[in-house]
């Protein structure tokens, strides 16, 4: 998959997660690879393989690739070559399911993944963001895309706002999280103030949380006098310290219980053989994780609150993202 020669993007804020509720589908990404590199090696294989045909969910042979009007984003489809260590683009959406209804996108977090860097990049949309639904025509809050039409009316406008194609898409029910950190065996973290939420109290300083405490530590905002930032500072410790777990992970006694979170939270388009790449040749090449946060301005418009992106910073993640994609790496 080549990508061509960008300009400067401006990226700040490295290893913060600054997107509202984005843990959950980093740590379902991150299990996935957990899993996987106990599962292909040796006896779990057919295990995860079931897994992985479970959670496959493939979009329409007929939807088109989204045309950059950027004439350095290539136009034509092109399948990422993955057992080469291609570059990649995924759109990872966390979703809040409800009873007779699709629900709503409650995180919509954008991931470049590329080895030849050793760099994960990642930004999260503001799900109030008002914007073109791109298969209604219409203006509205970016997370109502899901409602109306699913996994491929968020990607169609999520690749027009940011003016870029993605190669795939992650999607998670959040109902799995406390599972998954239950299974890693919790998270530690270093908590900045002492709070009380949802009645939990969280003292100051290194904590040992479980799968429900680490979901309620990420959750409050409103008596964090940084608001949404402490909240994703929060958030970012409890996903860094998953990562350090999931990548040390061997105990395939929880196995059945990871796998059993994944098919049950998990929808991807990434096949098996495309995961199993994934787990044996990317996880050693990424080493860093960068992060930035889509600014805007909060503004009412009739009635309703949306959050406003203008075009140049629209243009300055477009310009981040190209250039994450950049290089391309073959083996040999």
């Amino acid at each position: 998959m080549k990508r061509m020669k960008s300009g400067n993007g401006s990226i700040k804020s490295r290893g913060k997660g600054k997107g509202r509720r984005w843990l959950w589908i980093s740590l379902s990404v991150i299990v996935l690879l957990a899993v996987g590199s106990v599962g292909v090696a040796g006896y779990f294989y057919w295990s995860v393989k079931e897994t992985a045909s479970e959670i496959y969910q493939p979009l329409p042979s007929d939807r088109p690739r989204y045309v950059s009007s950027d004439k350095d984003v290539p136009a034509a489809a092109a399948p990422v070559e993955t057992e080469k260590l291609n570059p990649f683009s995924v759109l990872l959406l966390g979703v809040d399911e409800r009873q007779n209804d699709r629900g709503r996108s409650d995180t919509i977090m954008v991931m470049t993944v590329n080895p030849a860097s050793k760099k994960v990049f990642m930004f999260n949309i503001p799900r109030d963001t008002r914007t073109e639904l791109a298969l209604r025509g219409t203006e509205d809050k970016i997370n109502h895309a899901y409602a109306y039409n699913g996994i491929e009316g968020s990607l169609a406008t999520v690749e027009k706002f940011i003016d870029m194609p993605i190669d795939y898409y992650v999607e998670v029910n959040m109902e799995g999280f406390k599972l998954i950190v239950d299974t890693l065996d919790g998270v530690n973290v270093d908590n900045p103030f002492e709070f009380d939420y949802e009645g939990e109290t969280f003292p100051e300083g290194l904590q040992h949380l479980n799968g429900d405490q680490a979901l309620k530590f990420s959750r409050m905002r409103y008596d964090d006098p940084r608001g949404d930032f402490g909240r994703n500072d929060r958030q970012k410790q409890v996903v860094q310290d998953v990562i350090r777990r999931a990548t040390k992970w061997t105990n395939t006694s929880s196995l059945p219980s990871i796998l059993h979170a994944i098919g049950d939270h998990v929808r991807t388009n990434l096949a098996f053989g495309e995961l199993q790449d994934l787990v044996l040749k990317y996880r050693k090449n990424l080493n860093d994780i960068e992060s930035t946060f889509v600014q805007g301005q909060g503004t009412m418009i009739g009635g309703i609150y949306y959050y406003i992106v203008d075009q140049t910073e629209r243009d300055r993640i477009h310009e981040a993202m190209k250039q994450q994609l950049l290089t391309n790496f073959t083996e040999g």
